[in-house]
């Protein structure tokens, strides 16, 4: 895989405060999440400042024709601002959950963005003429006086640099009463659900003002509880089909024809627990962080804190495929819960064909798993190592024994750099890497470690 790296640049509040001498304003950089859109042309992230960056695959080089197009800054804007819930004494933070796109009706763009509380359509339009010429408005658009028309002219469109407009077309809020972890746009393309810890809501995209709650597992007595939704999906192609995973490792596949309310699941996938496996934190590494359905809609994906899992939705009672994405960190499970980075929440992806699955881990690594081939690859995403063109080199971590010279010991691993969010092109083997504040796209040229 070659590499490009965009490097985010800072707004103007973080530069005043670099400026005299913060460095709080890192933290607002830090993507939270990466979503291609369904052609793979336009590529939106967001951060933990609220705002939404979002770059467009540049068109194939004339004198290059079979060389790629590389993404290019589109546009970039506020998507949320920091609130405070007077009723909760709660400070609601900017920082962007989720961003979905919609399928293209028009020639216009359309994305779902949200934050802990408030999710946001947003439409995204471009702009290369403006009118000239009206009768009664001025070049200023003053109205005129209409005594000084004594004839019409016809508006004419004159050309102009290209402009990119971002508009808020419909905010829904008062949704949910916990942070919502999930937002999932259903194939009907007139409705998408949101998850937040306890339920699901269905909204319609053209409705605001409210949402019909399709699951509630908040139990009357909050002393009951123990567990919580941790991310949701709509099925690709049946619109009344869902998922949402928990943080006990299950699966639950609703079925939205069966009843009003889905508390009472179609399907449940679990895997059962090795009692000899068992430790005081295997609870907390089986809950499931990010669920996928296959572009084909028969599998699902699933990652929790060591693994990824390949369920098929023929069969409930265990995974058809398990990957090892970092065993070597089971030993280190006592440090990692004292730093809390066992309660990190890493994210999955597949490829456009479902043949490869890849998923982030510590120290900038990130993970490819051949599900023909059964080989795996691990890669890194960093500066260092991914100059433009560069070929990327696997890396290897050494657990113990003879190392080899480019290996690295798990002791060394840095935890602070964590590949949590990344995103793969709906067609093509081009993958955009999260890596705190940067943002890496990788292209595949036949990686022989791969294929």
């Amino acid at each position: 895989m070659t590499s490009r790296l965009h490097i985010r640049t800072p707004s103007l509040r973080e530069v005043e405060s670099q400026g005299e001498g913060h460095t709080g304003s890192a933290t607002a950089d830090i993507i939270s999440t990466v979503e291609f859109n369904h052609t793979g042309e336009l590529l939106a992230t967001g951060d933990k400042g609220g705002r939404v960056v979002i770059f467009q695959r540049e068109p194939e080089s004339k004198n290059a024709p079979h060389s790629q197009g590389e993404y290019d800054v589109y546009s970039t804007f506020q998507s949320h601002e920091p609130e405070f819930d007077y009723l909760k004494s709660l400070e609601i933070e900017e920082k962007i959950n989720k961003i979905k796109w919609l399928p293209q009706q028009n020639a216009a763009h359309s994305l779902l963005s949200t934050n802990d509380k408030t999710i946001k359509l947003w439409k995204i339009t471009e702009r290369d003429k403006r009118p000239e010429g009206y009768n009664l408005k001025d070049e200023e658009g003053k109205l005129k006086d209409l005594s000084t028309v004594t004839s019409l002219q016809v508006p004419v469109l004159k050309p102009m640099d290209l402009m990119v407009e971002v508009s808020p077309r419909r905010i829904f809020a008062n949704g949910h009463t916990y942070h919502i972890n999930s937002i999932s746009v259903n194939s009907d393309c007139e409705t998408y659900m949101s998850a937040d810890d306890l339920r699901i809501n269905l909204w319609h995209l053209a409705i605001t003002d409210r949402s019909f709650n399709i699951v509630d597992i908040k139990p009357a007595n909050m002393e009951d509880l123990t567990e919580v939704i941790t991310a949701s999906e709509f099925h690709p192609h049946h619109c009344n089909l869902f998922v949402y995973s928990s943080s006990k490792g299950s699966l639950r596949l609703c079925d939205m024809r069966a009843a009003a309310l889905c508390d009472k699941h179609s399907k449940l996938f679990e895997e059962p627990e090795d009692p000899s496996n068992r430790s005081f934190f295997s609870e907390i590494i089986s809950s499931v962080s990010d669920v996928k359905f296959s572009h084909s809609g028969r599998y699902m994906l699933t990652r929790d804190y060591l693994t990824v899992k390949v369920w098929d939705l023929n069969m409930e009672a265990r995974p058809i495929e398990t990957y090892q994405v970092h065993d070597y960190l089971r030993s280190k499970l006592c440090s990692l819960y004292e730093n809390d980075c066992i309660f990190d929440k890493f994210e999955c992806a597949w490829n456009g064909s479902d043949s490869v699955i890849m998923t982030g881990a510590y120290n900038n690594f990130f993970r490819m798993f051949d599900r023909n081939t059964k080989r795996d690859v691990t890669l890194e995403a960093s500066r260092e190592s991914s100059k433009p063109r560069a070929v990327l080199k696997p890396r290897r971590v050494c657990v113990g024994g003879k190392r080899r010279r480019d290996d690295i010991s798990v002791d060394s691993l840095d935890f602070t750099k964590k590949i949590l969010h990344t995103a793969w092109h709906p067609a093509e083997n081009i993958i955009a890497i999260a890596a705190t504040n940067n943002l890496y796209i990788f292209q595949d040229k036949v990686n022989s470690d791969m294929h």
